[in-house]
């Protein structure tokens, strides 16, 4: 990773380790995701390249109803989690960050994004996307 955003992930023993959460700000990662880890002097582990892309996508929101508030976050994340797609919300920011599988109907999953865009519910940001996100996309 490019950053010291903190990840959770399982430990393949390797030198590799499975993302188990979604990235907030880190670009170019998505939750599932394989990557090569090195320990810092203080056992610490980094992320490097990824390995093997799990598929997903990482899609970032910023949430305007309600000032971004908690039950405004949380009325974004079921809506999407209807379709499939799993989130996690942050106070600090007012942000919602979506993990898109490839098993979701992705299609359905980008016309509520920017239709939530164009209500200006919340603005977008792809952190993470796949060819098929791109195809959908286009």
């Amino acid at each position: 990773m490019s950053s010291a955003e903190v990840q959770t992930a399982v430990d393949h023993g390797d030198g590799t380790a499975r993302l188990d959460s979604i990235p907030w700000f880190v670009r170019g990662l998505a939750c599932g995701d394989v990557v090569v880890t090195e320990p810092d002097e203080e056992g610490v582990r980094w992320a490097g390249a990824v390995v093997r892309c799990s598929g997903n996508c990482t899609i970032r929101l910023i949430v305007f109803r309600d000032g971004g508030s908690g039950p405004a976050r949380q009325s974004v994340i079921n809506a999407f989690r209807d379709l499939g797609v799993d989130g996690e919300g942050i106070g600090r920011f007012g942000m919602v960050a979506l993990d898109v599988p490839p098993t979701a109907d992705l299609a359905k999953v980008r016309r509520l994004l920017d239709h939530g865009v164009v209500k200006e519910w919340w603005d977008m940001e792809e952190g993470c996307i796949t060819d098929r996100w791109r195809a959908v996309s286009a």
